[in-house]
């Protein structure tokens, strides 16, 4: 029960309300104004259907004003706005099923016109729903609020893929020059219904995605000059004009569109970056082949670079591009080398300091080092010997001593720390010059120099006219580059080429022969393959007769001659024809036997010239086979063609044998004890042993040592082989030498490993 305190409090606030409403009129005359002026502003505050022209009509709007001022001086227009709010939901309807409508038609056709024109027509209706402004901001936030909620709520995905394509077709084309704004109602419309807050990642990756497309369309594959000034060109030109309608609206001035633009044009600018480096970062192992014609796109790289923070992933590219394309069997050590210098050049472009270069060549320098031919290659260049003429060292490039790696002088007051991705080993092999670079391979430079010993040595003994020049000119380069004391050696042998020629000429002065021998000093030579042949007859005499000359000449000396290298002239008289060629020892000792008798067997022939493996005979036979001084009667039976005889048809072909009847000539050649003789067969270069070879002979010396190692301590490291190895006399390899040898051996089924640990293979 309500007490009577109550009952008295709740009639004095009825009073007082009605009083308010009432407006002091008699009776209830100012309720009835007030009850007028409610229905007036709820009806025009109700929600229309716009699509029915007979639900809209004309308001009187002085009367509307009257109407709200009667209702909020009652203080009744939060009880109002309740109303107003719930009508709004009561015909949300009517949205939901215009956006269906053309949702469904966009749906069908795929037309962004379609979301151009859905965006206007939700303009329209949120236009006609709103309350007049003299209701105030809460009243007009309240409603846009409710508006955009369910709005938000029915729109369906294929919207923002509508509303994205839309976005795309406002930005400017390739064709034109300028941009012209033809949507401003739209980008209107956009701020109106909210979208620019809701899509505005969905607007930026637009903007995006057009950089990109225009990055990849105008720069792929243009190298020759930097793309980024025209690119940048190309931004202000276009597209921050166009930012001025999404990003810039609402600004008065210019100053405060350049202030609004700010943000997002720094953005867009580092995508654009960022896309160009991503463009040439798959394109940097092209680039590299491409260098010097490159450079722009070095340039371009080296600028987005600093901005853009994708060194790692340059790193990791190149070294996939790089065991991919490169560091395999298939190509060619001289490819991988070139590859490899025009990385060092371009990536000193990119990067001065060497970070990324030296992560980069860890895996080529390791897979070079692995390579057999890998010093003779460099070697060659260093000489001018490429096959291709391609040189590995630039011809404009000044000439410098090797260098040794840099270290830390922390005394230097323009002393810079390392970058911060710079490695711990980064400072310990950072030669500036491209040969000191390849060099730097190695752990000595001692390989290069005695590689240069057994290159030199083939391209002296291939000289025919005398004219060393050319050499002597190397020799002088060289020496500025390893040193005079390295090269002592190769000027020994130079001169051993001036004293041959010498001494041939003193010995034919004193008995004339068609011998000419190259005498050589065997110390200071690189070790040449041996051979047991015996040249019998006429050219047995000959050697003796000249050897006993020389001896004269040199009563300290004695020749020991190399009789399987070198070219004979030879003229063969035969009944109806003669034969003039220029053939190998070999070849020619096989034909003076047949002065002996016309008929040998293969059998009765190889003991007569010495200990011949059977494929060297019959290559040296095949050469008189293809001439047709020789034929083979049966398998392995040789007769000599007195006369000459067509082939018989489906006789066994001859052994081919190339460049058989294409010869060079080139003086036959003998030497002195602790001298040899050497000349090449044809124009190949002679065979003289790579340092590799000579090694490989030379660690067979210390195989005893390891075999015993292995036996009395079973299974032993690579290191601690290594280690006891140095005990040996002589012993001087290094373990990179000696993994060689050891996997050698392994493939010999000597040893075996596991785990890094070796063992024998018993």
């Amino acid at each position: 029960m309500a007490t009577t305190a109550l009952r008295a409090q709740v009639a004095a606030k009825w009073q007082e309300s009605f009083n308010r409403m009432n407006k002091g009129g008699s009776g209830i005359s100012g309720l009835m104004t007030f009850s007028r002026a409610w229905e007036v502003a709820t009806e025009f505050l109700r929600p229309k259907d716009i699509s029915d022209p007979a639900s809209l009509r004309q308001y009187n709007l002085v009367d509307i004003k009257n109407a709200f001022a009667a209702v909020n001086q009652a203080r009744r227009l939060p009880v109002m706005l309740e109303v107003y709010m719930d009508d709004i939901r009561k015909h949300q309807y009517l949205i939901t099923r215009e956006v269906t409508t053309y949702m469904s038609h966009y749906e069908q056709l795929m037309d962004p016109e379609i979301i151009a024109k859905l965006v206007l027509r939700l303009v329209e209706w949120y236009d006609a729903w709103a309350p007049i402004p003299e209701l105030g901001h809460t009243i007009r936030d309240a409603y846009t609020l409710t508006f955009q909620t369910h709005l938000f709520s029915i729109l369906p995905p294929s919207f923002a893929r509508g509303f994205k394509a839309l976005c795309a077709s406002t930005l400017p084309s390739v064709s034109t020059d300028s941009v012209v704004d033809a949507r401003p109602h739209m980008w209107a419309a956009f701020e109106t219904l909210g979208l620019f807050d809701r899509y505005e990642a969905l607007i930026a990756s637009v903007v995006y995605q057009h950089i990109e497309s225009h990055v990849v369309k105008t720069c792929a594959g243009q190298w020759a000059e930097p793309v980024l000034p025209n690119l940048r060109d190309w931004m202000s030109k276009k597209v921050v004009k166009w930012m001025f309608s999404p990003y810039a609206r609402g600004a008065k001035t210019m100053e405060d569109a350049a202030l609004m633009l700010q943000g997002p044009g720094q953005r867009f600018d580092f995508h654009m970056s960022k896309t160009l480096c991503d463009l040439r970062t798959r394109e940097i192992f092209s680039i590299i082949i491409d260098y010097p014609d490159s450079m722009g796109a070095l340039q371009d790289l080296k600028e987005c670079l600093q901005r853009v923070d994708q060194r790692a992933e340059l790193v990791r590219t190149l070294r996939r591009a790089n065991e991919m394309r490169l560091l395999h069997p298939g190509a060619d050590t001289k490819d991988i080398l070139t590859q490899y210098v025009s990385t060092i050049r371009c990536l000193r472009v990119i990067d001065p300091p060497g970070v990324l270069l030296f992560k980069v060549a860890d895996p080529i320098r390791r897979y070079l080092r692995e390579r057999p031919d890998t010093i003779r290659s460099i070697v060659a260049s260093l000489v001018g010997d490429g096959e291709s003429g391609d040189s590995l060292v630039d011809e404009n490039e000044p000439i410098h001593p090797l260098q040794q790696p840099e270290t830390e002088d922390y005394t230097d007051p323009n002393w810079e720390p390392e970058p911060i991705d710079a490695g711990p080993d980064f400072r310990a092999n950072k030669p500036s010059d491209v040969i000191s670079t390849l060099v730097s391979i190695y752990d000595s430079k001692d390989l290069f120099v005695k590689e240069l010993q057994v290159l030199l040595a083939q391209r002296l003994l291939a000289v025919k006219d005398g004219n060393f020049e050319k050499e002597r000119r190397n020799i002088e380069i060289l020496k500025i580059r390893f040193g005079e004391a390295a090269l002592q050696v190769c000027e020994v042998m130079l001169r051993d080429m001036t004293d041959s020629k010498r001494i041939d000429q003193h010995v034919q002065s004193q008995h004339a022969s068609i011998m000419h021998p190259t005498i050589i000093s065997r110390h200071f030579w690189p070790t040449l393959e041996s051979s047991s042949i015996v040249m019998p007859g006429q050219f047995e005499k000959l050697q003796a007769q000249y050897a006993k000359e020389f001896s004269t000449f040199k009563p300290d000396k004695k020749l020991r001659w190399l009789p399987h290298l070198g070219t004979v002239h030879l003229e063969l008289q035969l009944e109806d024809r003669k034969v003039v060629a220029d053939v190998a020892p070999l070849e020619a000792a096989f034909i003076e036997l047949f002065s002996e008798k016309n008929v040998w067997s293969l059998d009765n022939l190889i003991p007569r010239v010495g200990s011949v493996d059977r494929s060297s005979a019959l290559k040296a036979l095949a050469t008189w086979l293809d001439l047709g001084v020789l034929k083979e009667d049966t398998e392995n039976s040789f007769r000599l063609l007195e006369v000459a005889e067509d082939p018989t048809p489906g006789a066994r072909p001859a052994i081919s044998r190339p460049g058989a009847t294409n010869f060079t000539k080139n003086p036959y050649l003998a030497a002195h004890r602790a001298c040899a003789g050497i000349a090449p067969v044809t124009d190949d270069l002679p065979p003289a042993s790579s340092i590799h070879q000579q090694q490989a002979e030379q660690m067979r010396v210390y195989w005893k040592f390891i075999e015993g190692m292995l036996t009395n301590l079973g299974s032993l490291s690579l290191d601690r082989i290594q280690a006891m190895l140095k005990l040996a006399p002589g012993y001087d390899r290094t373990i990179d030498q000696l993994a060689s040898f050891m996997e050698a051996a392994r493939r010999e089924e000597l040893v075996m490993t596991k785990d890094e640990m070796w063992r024998l293979n018993r």
